[in-house]
């Protein structure tokens, strides 16, 4: 499992989403950035912590152009009740097999916990940025806001 790195070009990985919609990457190129952002589980404290700073935050990146997805291996019922409960106006994937994990190369932290890791991809589809911290929940929304804002510059 090689992890993807700034320049790479993300790979067209589609996946359920929370309200029973399928939703591929390639959806978004030449239209907006996209920023996906990899957590290990629904309803943790650091995962509701990161998903309620994105959720804080959303019309900022909608603002500057961009998409916001995230990602865990819950199934769809536990992300839609998540969603629900944090009222949280992006989209969660499901990736109960890690077939996402596994394409972006996300690690394990401390070889067992499933790694919270988030990219900003370009509109081309090129990864411009990968924030990879799995206690600093509030870093993956301010490191991303801040790179969507430069790809959005004239």
């Amino acid at each position: 499992m090689k992890a993807l790195t700034v320049g790479d070009r993300a790979p067209d990985v589609s996946a359920a989403a929370h309200d029973g919609r399928r939703v591929a990457l390639s959806e978004f190129l030449g239209r907006k950035a996209v920023v996906l952002f990899f957590y290990p589980k629904d309803g943790t404290g650091v995962c509701t912590k990161e998903v309620c700073a994105f959720r804080d935050a959303y019309e900022d990146f909608v603002q500057a152009g961009a998409v916001v997805l995230g990602v865990s291996s819950d199934g769809e019922e536990s992300h839609r009740r998540f969603a629900e409960r944090q009222n949280l106006p992006f989209t969660l994937l499901s990736d109960p097999d890690k077939s996402l994990r596994r394409a972006f190369g996300v690690p394990k932290t401390f070889g067992l916990l499933p790694g919270r890791v988030t990219y900003v991809l370009d509109r081309d589809g090129i990864i411009r940025h990968v924030f990879n911290a799995q206690f600093t929940a509030d870093r993956h929304v301010v490191e991303a806001l801040a790179i969507v804002r430069q790809l959005a510059a004239p």
